[in-house]
């Protein structure tokens, strides 16, 4: 029995319309709303004393936060601080050298070696004569000389010490206190940003996203003390399929669709990752789940857009 031609022309039209349709239709960016963000990082760990603002407040730029115990580091910066002053004062000794007082000090000291030595020498000479005439032993006439040796050798000392007093301070002296003293400047400057670090400001405007921590507690170093959104809007963190990463352009406009608004926003892109990875494990859909995808930025427009809260899934849709 044969078929109506025109029920196979019916069948034709709509399965050109259906492919027509498949190649002109738009594609979608799953992802969720974001803010830029900013931590607070402990630099010491020190008990937590103060604690200024509540989880969700809007704060301003440089706004007390919380405080930390500063007592551990107030003491560690007085201990620099004299070492600072100490190492200073050793420059300054050195830069000015000897005292007159101690040049005058050291000459006397070599007179009286000088005049010890003599008596020595004196001594040594009558030694020898006697025992030319037995009315000396040979022992005591050793012990005589080396007393002179001593008593010379302590002249040459004590001249020494006089001519390093009038020579003045070496330059190599020098160089090591000027180091001693910077190295004691760069500890004391450490240690007092580090006490001005123990009151927590806020480092830009936003809102507190989470304060981990409460009063009492003492976070270790280098725990996140503070957690902020910030920026002006927030933005849609997409993942653009491999196929249509080529095709975008510089500020591409999409259509950000947000569960649960119905009204869509507006948004420019802000920026593509240059390495792809896999679609994430909520973004799978069917054939999806083995492509790359290409993590991109969407900063939404809008006054309605700043009311967002983060880490709602979204889809975007570009507008051509």
């Amino acid at each position: 029995m044969a078929r109506a031609p025109g029920k196979y022309l019916t069948v034709l039209i709509a399965c050109c319309l259906l492919a027509a349709c498949h190649r002109n239709a738009v594609w979608s960016a799953p992802g969720n709303t974001e803010w830029d963000r900013a931590a607070v990082l402990a630099e010491v760990s020190e008990p937590i004393i103060a604690v200024h603002v509540s989880e969700g407040q809007m704060v301003q730029a440089g706004q007390l936060i919380m405080q930390l115990d500063a007592r551990r580091t107030q003491a560690q910066l007085a201990a620099a601080q004299a070492d600072e002053q100490r190492a200073s004062a050793q420059l300054l000794e050195l830069r000015h050298g000897a005292r007159s007082e101690t040049i005058d000090n050291a000459r006397a000291q070599l007179q009286r070696a000088t005049s010890d030595a003599d008596n020595a020498q004196r001594e040594y000479e009558r030694a020898k004569e006697l025992r030319k005439t037995n009315a000396m032993a040979q022992q005591d006439m050793e012990r005589s000389e080396t007393a002179m040796q001593v008593a010379n050798a302590s002249v040459s000392a004590v001249r020494a010490q006089l001519q390093e007093l009038l020579h003045g301070t070496r330059p190599e002296q020098l160089a090591q206190a000027e180091a001693a003293l910077a190295g004691a400047q760069a500890s004391a400057q450490h240690l007092q940003l580090t006490l001005e670090r123990l009151d927590v400001h806020a480092p830009r405007a936003g809102h507190v996203d989470a304060l981990p921590y409460r009063l009492g507690d003492q976070p270790p170093l280098g725990a996140t003390l503070v957690g902020m959104l910030t920026g002006e809007t927030p933005y849609a963190r997409v993942f653009i399929p491999e196929q249509q990463r080529a095709a975008l352009k510089e500020k591409q406009k999409f259509r950000v669709r947000v569960d649960g608004i119905d009204k869509p926003f507006d948004g420019v892109l802000r920026s593509v990752r240059s390495e792809a990875t896999f679609t994430p494990y909520y973004a799978l859909n069917g054939e999806d789940a083995s492509r790359l995808s290409f993590r991109a930025e969407i900063i939404l427009q809008g006054d309605a857009a700043r009311q967002l809260p983060p880490g709602i899934p979204c889809h975007a849709e570009p507008i051509e």
